[in-house]
């Protein structure tokens, strides 16, 4: 439980860091590229072992690194257009209730546990995530632009179900800040040649600020990915379980920041889902 805890307390974290982004006007992109450079930092100096080349090509988890790490970038990305095409609360939406692709693969994969009392937590945990994003400022239409919800939707769900995938098969314990380096390695060296890319042909201009924000973001980031996998390992963690808890606190947690922090209004709609949200982590949590 401690883990599930610091895993939800660094995606907040992250949260905290974007909106300060925004505040203070720091280029997002090259902050997302310094923090996958930090994040690979922490994993290096956190892997107690000898590291050598050729073991890290030689093992299980390599290719799953590049793959997650591509994924990471681009959900990044892809949250960042869906935000600006079809509004913070489709982004929200279809981030949050991607939760059910590693729950059903949790439950398929490896038959965890699911009752009538698992089932209604999760059902609560979705119309809680739905009630606490959307604003009523917002109009929710998918139909105007579906492909990017839904890419970041079936994205964001498959990055879970592949990390989870890859903790039972691959990664051992003690290799957990190693992967984690090379995911976010990966993920720096892809946003590196993007940057280079636009920089090449003058379409962006360096700056300096996105390097204390990537800084916080990386020590963040790098936590969360740790952290997560850290508790998918818990003996008494399910992945259903982990992941509907994970998400659905990290919704009302950062809706709350986002009210006593930063000012932001909260609607009737956004109240009932806090209060929904609590009852789906009580049903799921003693399931």
């Amino acid at each position: 439980m401690i883990y599930l805890i610091f895993s939800i307390a660094a995606s907040l974290l992250i949260f905290v860091v974007f909106k300060l982004l925004e505040k203070f006007n720091v280029n997002t992109f090259q902050t997302i590229i310094v923090n996958y450079i930090v994040a690979f930092g922490f994993g290096m100096l956190s892997t107690k072992k000898s590291i050598t080349g050729s073991a890290i090509l030689e093992s299980d988890w390599f290719l799953g690194s590049i793959i997650v790490g591509a994924m990471f970038i681009g959900l990044f990305t892809t949250m960042a257009r869906t935000a600006q095409k079809n509004g913070l609360s489709v982004a929200s939406v279809a981030s949050k209730m991607s939760v059910i692709i590693p729950i059903i693969f949790g439950v398929i994969l490896y038959q965890e546990s699911i009752g009538y009392q698992k089932v209604l937590g999760i059902i609560l945990a979705f119309i809680a995530v739905f009630l606490v994003s959307v604003k009523s400022q917002t109009t929710v239409n998918f139909k105007k632009n579906l492909l990017l919800p839904l890419l970041l939707f079936f994205g964001s769900g498959i990055s879970d179900t592949y990390i989870n995938y890859l903790q039972h098969s691959s990664i051992s314990e003690e290799n957990i800040p190693l992967f984690s380096a090379c995911v976010f390695g990966f993920a720096g060296m892809i946003g590196i040649i993007i940057l280079s890319i636009k920089a090449f042909q003058r379409k962006v201009k360096l700056d300096p600020k996105s390097i204390l924000g990537g800084i916080a973001l990386g020590l963040a980031n790098y936590a969360s990915l740790f952290y997560i996998i850290k508790a998918l390992q818990s003996p008494n963690m399910e992945s259903s379980t982990f992941f509907t808890i994970n998400n659905v606190a990290i919704v009302m947690a950062s809706t709350l920041i986002g009210l006593w922090i930063f000012k932001e209004h909260l609607t009737k709609k956004n109240w009932a889902g806090i209060g929904l949200a609590l009852i789906a982590i009580y049903l799921v949590t003693f399931a």
